[in-house]
């Protein structure tokens, strides 16, 4: 929950930076600040020099999709309404949550869920092809993503958050040769430099440590469906930040959203089989 809502926030601070900075230069502000807060807070290349070589190949994926996948998103979004982008987005934890499914109520919270947040993002495809290629990439990035968070938290919250600092630091450098020329005009602004780090806090640090938290303690196949709660979440920030009113529809997602939730049930809390129902040995 605190990462869905810190995840909205964000947008907030890159409203001051899209009118002055192109998207590929906001895509490097908030890589760029997330990174040095990890940097400061965590150092992340102690990581790096006791990690073995799989870990580092690892490290260097999720950098690599950190970098890509927000800066396709930024892409996506210059093009396509946030709706449609969320909806695409949506699309990939979807598929995740369809894959863990063992029992029919976990699958009726799937489709529970996914009722509310076709309601919520009101699905529609504008014909913007480019659009449309960087939203789907993003779409591909963001499962990308929850793969291999999880595979980063595997060894426990704190450990896992030091490796995301890591990560951070390859997406700056990812993004670095498309985006730092358009982001020099921040690097002499402070007005803009404080709402780059803003955006990076709230869209690259807070939610990105909360995620390692709960990947380190949740199946894959229930932080996938967690991630449905992002749209309901953003009705809320909506309502309580910029004043904008839900109608009955979003209200009724977000009622979908909670409920598919709600009814999920993890994999460890569903009871073995009953010994009786073994078959005897000859």
């Amino acid at each position: 929950m605190t990462s869905a809502v810190f995840h909205y926030l964000g947008p907030a601070f890159a409203v001051l930076l899209f009118a002055r900075i192109d998207v590929l230069g906001v895509a490097w502000l908030r890589c760029a600040s997330a990174a040095l807060v990890f940097a400061l807070w965590r150092r992340p290349w102690r990581v790096w020099a006791r990690s073995s070589g799989r870990r580092r190949r690892l490290l260097l994926a999720l950098g690599v999709v950190l970098g890509l996948m927000n800066s396709s998103f930024y892409l996506a979004l210059e093009r396509l309404p946030l709706g449609t982008v969320g909806a695409i987005e949506f699309l990939g934890p979807v598929l995740l949550a369809a894959l863990g499914l063992r029992t029919a109520r976990n699958a009726c919270a799937l489709f529970i869920a996914v009722g509310g947040v076709w309601l919520l993002t009101d699905v529609h495809l504008a014909a913007e092809p480019l659009g449309l290629a960087f939203a789907f990439g993003n779409c591909a990035l963001f499962v990308l993503y929850v793969v291999l968070g999880h595979r980063l938290a595997a060894d426990g919250g704190a450990s896992g958050i030091d490796r995301l600092g890591a990560a951070m630091l390859v997406a700056m450098a990812v993004v670095a040769p498309v985006g730092i020329g358009d982001a020099a005009e921040a690097l002499t602004s402070p007005v803009l430099l404080v709402s780059a780090f803003g955006v990076g806090i709230c869209s690259s640090v807070i939610p990105y440590v909360c995620d390692q938290l709960a990947m380190a303690r949740l199946p894959r196949a229930t932080f996938a469906l967690m991630l449905s709660l992002l749209p309901a979440t953003a009705v809320a920030v909506g309502f309580a930040v910029l004043a904008q009113t839900p109608t009955w529809l979003e209200l009724a997602g977000v009622a979908l959203v909670v409920a598919g939730v709600a009814i999920h049930q993890e994999r460890s809390a569903v009871p073995p089989p009953s010994q009786g129902s073994q078959p005897s040995p000859p």
